[in-house]
């Protein structure tokens, strides 16, 4: 995802829609939760010389700008969508919740969606995940994010750019504020956030298809759009383990420097307990982190422990693929985690963190939860020696859910990244 000039909701499902999405996939999901609501159309643009598509949403009805939450919600829970473009829907919509929850002082439950509750903008979000799971993308990159400057006049009367929501979504992620006006919608801003991991340059890719949405206006001094580059990855799998011997850390600090080292990337971090020179008990810190989070993680390691030096090496891991599959514990939603090879589950594990959240949400002991959620999986058909199930939980040996937890959604050869 290419939002150097910026991003809104409809920018990035007309780039979407540009680089193969299937419109009709896109209509039945957006109508599926706004039914005989939105109908959608693109057309070739220009936008500083360069060829872009428009995407426009023909709204019929009343608009109803302004939507609660809750609301919303269980529209998109009762409609009709694949189970992974409910997930990101509901994560998109969860995430400016908070955002606006955090703006205005509130809870999440009693936010009122305004501009980005109106049909347009549901569609639009609605939209780009759709696309994102009819090109069965395996995962989802963006760079820095261009926000804007100036200000823009919403229901709250006259901002700043970035409005308020856009910084709250924006927190931990490499921002500019080049350009003229907004440049960042909270709709655009949260599809980028919430679906996709930063890095600082493009990944090694085989490139397969680009596609190209317009914003509205047609600045001279740049390009007003947004580029979707899809590709099979060459190196997802190569990593680096960065490590440090460190003798003279207050033991009780360790837990919080493993959290930071996974806040910063690192796909895995741990301790080995050593015997150093003269006799000195320590710890080796380990960090398993992707070739282009090496620096975020080296310089962590440098601010959050006693260490004046680091070292790293290159590995290569060779995994099983993996999915999430969830299951449904008294009305609550516990991720399976499967691993699977040649169509067959290897291991099936509940997300311990899903337990957790259920267990202290309902006041009972984790193991019980964690026994429910096992002979959930199993009732479910989750086991080894099963087939992967597909999209819609049904046994299936040709697809498995999209991993949506960490950075790559690991899937067969062939599909893109």
């Amino acid at each position: 995802m290419d939002v150097s000039a910026g991003v809104a909701g409809d920018m990035l499902l007309g780039a979407l829609l540009d680089a193969g999405a299937a419109l009709p996939v896109v209509q039945a999901a957006v109508d599926a939760v706004l039914p005989g609501t939105a109908r959608l159309s693109v057309e070739p643009v220009v936008r500083a010389g360069l060829r872009a598509v428009e995407l426009s949403v023909e709204v019929s009805g009343e608009q109803q700008p302004h939507r609660r939450w809750r609301d919303l919600r269980g529209s998109i829970e009762r409609a009709d969508l694949a189970a992974p473009v409910r997930r990101d829907v509901l994560a998109v919509f969860g995430a400016l919740a908070r955002a606006e929850a955090r703006v205005h002082g509130i809870a999440a439950e009693d936010v009122h969606f305004h501009e980005v509750g109106a049909v347009d903008s549901v569609a639009d979000v609605v939209g780009v995940c759709a696309a994102v799971h009819d090109l069965k993308l395996a995962g989802l990159v963006s760079g820095p994010v261009a926000l804007g400057s100036g200000h823009v006049r919403t229901q709250h009367g006259l901002l700043a750019v970035p409005v308020p929501a856009v910084l709250e979504l924006a927190h931990g992620w490499v921002v500019a504020g080049d350009g003229r006006g907004e440049l960042a919608t909270p709709t655009g801003m949260a599809l980028i956030t919430t679906l996709t991991r930063q890095v600082p340059a493009m990944p090694a890719i085989r490139i397969g298809a680009v596609g190209i949405g317009a914003g509205t206006r047609d600045p001279a001094e740049r390009a007003n759009v947004v580029r979707v580059v899809l590709g099979e990855p060459m190196t997802d799998a190569d990593e680096v383990v960065i490590e440090a011997n460190i003798d003279d850390l207050d033991p009780r600090v360790w837990p919080s420097v493993l959290a930071e080292l996974l806040r910063a990337g690192a796909a895995d971090a741990w301790l080995t307990p050593i015997l150093m020179k003269k006799g000195r008990p320590a710890h080796t810190l380990h960090a398993l982190t992707p070739s282009d989070h090496a620096a975020e993680v080296r310089e962590t390691i440098i601010k959050h422990t006693s260490t004046i030096g680091v070292r790293q090496y290159p590995v290569t891991k060779y995994a099983l693929p993996r999915a999430w599959v969830p299951v449904e514990i008294d009305g609550t939603t516990v991720r399976i985690k499967i691993a699977f090879q040649d169509g067959v589950i290897r291991q099936a594990t509940p997300e311990f963190r899903d337990v957790e959240a259920l267990a202290h949400a309902a006041g009972r002991p984790v193991q019980d939860v964690l026994r429910q959620a096992v002979a959930a999986a199993q009732a479910s058909g989750l086991t080894p020696g099963s087939p992967h199930p597909d999209s819609s939980g049904k046994p299936s040996p040709g697809r498995a859910t999209p991993d949506s937890h960490g950075a790559y959604r690991h899937t067969h050869e062939g599909e893109h990244s």
